[in-house]
């Protein structure tokens, strides 16, 4: 046999078994029951050879990563650190969290300083492009504690929408979790990327926020962990993530548009 008539690319079975995802065996009996596609396409033979390195494959659904190198971590941002790697002014950046990883990681977007909660570190970049866009527009879910007694008129405001100085702005759910001496916690729900919007909208509707975490991203939640502690993302949070960033993957770059900085 000639170099030109050597098989092309790697058996799907090795490589879904190298990326965790089950043994060859059961991978082939994945691929019997059609639970499998390559590229959207549902794969039927078990001879089946890919190129792991352009090819995208799914199993019932879920995207899998086949990039083993590929890190992805989430990290509880506490308050009084700047998103960014190396910040100019000195102050505390993320290099204390990404220094315990081999791979060097960047955050998917920003949470401003004083606002704390779920950031994403990864080495994918093409997977940051595309959640960080805001353009994409992926959910996020804030609790914020504002100054004074929020409103059920206040929550319809914020659901309904209204303009702000970069244009109409309104919140995909809100809903008003407690008050108490002289101050209220709403859920916020957003899709917006806007700069600080959170805090904007809450100022706009005469309740400056105080105090503001992000409990979600995208199918992520934040869950347990502690502020200031991270861990790697387990493999149906890993897939759920890899599933919603595929979905969208071609959005296009917007000059001069900003990543979330709540």
């Amino acid at each position: 046999m000639t170099d030109s008539e050597a098989p092309q690319g790697v058996r799907l079975q090795k490589v879904l078994a190298a990326a965790g995802v089950a043994s060859r065996r059961v991978v082939e009996e994945y691929i019997v029951a059609g639970r499998i596609r390559v590229n959207g396409e549902v794969v039927s033979e078990l001879g089946r050879r890919i190129d792991p390195e352009t090819d995208l494959v799914d199993v019932d659904g879920t995207a899998i990563q086949l990039d083993v190198s590929k890190r992805y971590v989430m990290l509880n941002k506490p308050t009084g650190v700047v998103s960014s790697m190396r910040d100019e002014s000195g102050r505390p950046d993320l290099r204390r969290f990404t220094d315990q990883y081999e791979e060097r990681l960047y955050n998917v977007g920003r949470l401003d300083a004083e606002t704390s909660g779920l950031l994403i570190l990864t080495n994918d970049g093409e997977l940051a492009h595309v959640l960080a866009h805001p353009s994409f527009g992926v959910t996020k879910v804030y609790i914020a504690k504002v100054e004074g007694t929020v409103t059920a008129q206040t929550i319809a405001k914020l659901t309904a929408g209204f303009d702000l100085e970069d244009g109409y702005i309104r919140a995909d759910k809100a809903r008003l979790l407690d008050t108490s001496r002289g101050s209220s916690l709403v859920e916020l729900t957003l899709h917006s990327g806007r700069n600080r919007i959170v805090r904007r909208m809450m100022a706009a509707v005469g309740h400056p926020v105080t105090e503001l975490v992000r409990r979600q991203f995208g199918p992520l939640h934040l869950g347990t962990l502690p502020a200031g502690k991270s861990r790697e993302l387990g493999k149906i949070e890993l897939g759920a993530l890899l599933t919603l960033s595929r979905r969208d993957s071609g959005v296009a770059s917007a000059p001069g548009e900003q990543q979330e900085n709540e």
